[in-house]
């Protein structure tokens, strides 16, 4: 039993220590992927629309094997709603978007309308924790989409919503 629980906490530490760094270091490498980072947020939604629906259809089944499907499935979404959190927060928020240099009022503009958008990100995010309102994964989509419209020129859009990159 003790050689369980220890095994049991060192995976555990491990596991607390390594998972942050999935998203990027913070040491300024110039190694980023911009356009891939929008589409693991989009997998991170596609990923809590499915869990939505699939905590929809174990609604009120009361098997103790429904009831144990159901909160992985609620533990899913919010471990993919906090991913996204994740990526607007240490990679968008933190290295990649830059208040302008001087009194450009466009570029003010457009760096104002991309926090709000990011801040959107993360209300909505924060909201598909605390519900399973189906209608929460098309509001981020269409936030990230506007994220992407906000960040990338027009040509940089047209190679991510053909899939294709750099």
């Amino acid at each position: 039993m003790k050689r369980a629980l220890l095994a049991a906490a060192v995976v555990t530490i491990i596991l607390s220590t390594t998972l942050p760094l999935w998203a990027h270091c913070q040491i300024p490498c110039g190694i980023y992927d911009d356009m891939m980072r929008i589409k693991v947020m989009r997998e991170h939604i596609t990923t809590i629309e499915k869990s939505i629906a699939m905590i929809e259809q174990l609604q009120g089944k009361t098997s103790a094997e429904d009831v144990n499907q159901m909160v992985r499935w609620v533990i899913n979404k919010d471990e993919h709603a906090d991913a996204l959190a994740e990526i607007a927060t240490a990679y968008f928020l933190q290295q990649r978007i830059k208040p302008p240099k001087g009194d450009d009022a466009v570029a003010r503009t457009r760096y104002l309308a991309q926090l709000e958008t990011l801040h959107g990100i993360l209300v909505t995010g924060m909201k598909a924790k605390q519900t399973v309102d189906s209608e929460i994964p098309g509001k981020l989509r269409g936030l990230v989409d506007e994220l992407a419209r906000l960040y990338f020129s027009e040509e940089d859009l047209k190679l991510l919503q053909s899939g294709h990159e750099h």
